[in-house]
């Protein structure tokens, strides 16, 4: 149960009501992660044009990587809504469950790029010490393995944007639903 008032579809008026609309047209469902948003509308537009850019805009970084990054932080923030959601999209690139749930576990102990694992590091440092971050010890070896000034401010986004909605969840009490976590277009 949310700790807050939430305005579910069949209530929604207005601009809410559009909102949740074009959300279930282009998603192929309501999460609610957005209706946890319901008494301040605007502010689900504005967080989707954000998930949107982050998660699905032009990149360096391959979805998969973004979706793994979002498993990565989710975990360390012990979010278990974000990680099954990131989870399910996940596992829609890799189509491996087992890996995707080790992921969720214990990044350090499944097979993965040099790449991928040096991105999985900075997303659990990043999330759990981000006053520890050193250019050296965290940059240049993503640097080194080709990665972009720009894919590395792409990864600091997708990291950033879900210890932003992981603490949203967390904090308003959005509760994990199995049944949500299957059936979004991806």
């Amino acid at each position: 149960m949310p700790f807050i008032e939430v305005i579910e579809p069949k209530n929604a008026t207005g601009n809410l009501k559009k909102i949740y609309e074009d959300l279930t047209k282009s998603r192929g469902k309501l999460a609610m992660v957005h209706k946890i948003q319901s008494l301040n509308p605007e502010s689900i537009t504005a967080h989707m044009d954000l998930y949107m850019q982050v998660m699905f805009g032009k990149s360096p970084l391959k979805r998969a990587q973004r979706e793994m990054m979002a498993v990565v932080v989710s975990a360390a923030n012990k979010c278990e809504y974000c990680q099954l959601h990131h989870a399910e999209a996940l596992n829609h690139y890799w189509r491996d469950e087992q890996k995707v749930n080790q992921l969720r576990r214990d990044f350090s102990d499944i097979e993965l790029s040099e790449l991928d694992l040096q991105l999985c590091r900075l997303a659990e440092k990043l999330t759990k010490k981000s006053h520890e971050i050193d250019e050296q010890q965290d940059l240049k070896p993503l640097k080194e393995l080709g990665l972009s000034d720009r894919a590395i401010l792409d990864a600091t986004l997708v990291i950033s944007y879900f210890n932003f909605v992981n603490r949203m969840v967390l904090g308003l009490g959005v509760a994990t639903n199995e049944e949500e976590m299957r059936g979004y277009n991806y």
